[in-house]
């Protein structure tokens, strides 16, 4: 397997508001939900850097995709990291994401590390971490 992601998807409870959530409180750039002419397949897809997407799906259409039953949304399964070119922008993300409903779970801060980090959970229970690190910072786009 070639060490390669091109789409995350989260499941979701609720499609138009993590839309809402997504769109137009983080700014994240997409054509909005598409595939709707398919029973099980309204979709989002948001484009990140990198030639990535972020994908949103209900929940009840994954499990109807995959077989598996729908269950809660783990938040200490896993995070995601979006880093950041500067120290201020964390605190610019994190209160974007206050006002667009997110809660907040750890405020931005200085890390053990040398960084800078806060986290928040998304409308569904996914936990985003902020992160400017001086050591990892994002390549231009």
């Amino acid at each position: 397997m070639k060490p390669r992601i091109s789409v995350l998807t989260l499941g979701v409870a609720d499609l138009e508001r993590s839309l809402l959530f997504y769109r137009d409180g983080l700014g994240l750039p997409t054509q909005g939900v598409v595939g709707q002419e398919f029973e099980h397949g309204a979709v989002a897809f948001f484009d990140l850097s990198g030639g990535l997407k972020l994908a949103i799906w209900a929940q009840d259409d994954i499990a109807h995709d995959t077989g598996l039953p729908v269950s809660p949304v783990s938040s200490t399964a896993m995070t995601i990291g979006h880093n950041v070119s500067r120290k201020e922008e964390v605190d610019e993300v994190m209160a974007s994401a206050a006002a667009a409903g997110a809660e907040i779970v750890k405020p931005a801060q200085d890390a053990f590390w040398g960084g800078y980090s806060g986290y928040f959970r998304d409308p569904d229970g996914h936990v985003w971490e902020i992160v400017w690190n001086p050591q990892l910072l994002p390549a231009d786009d």
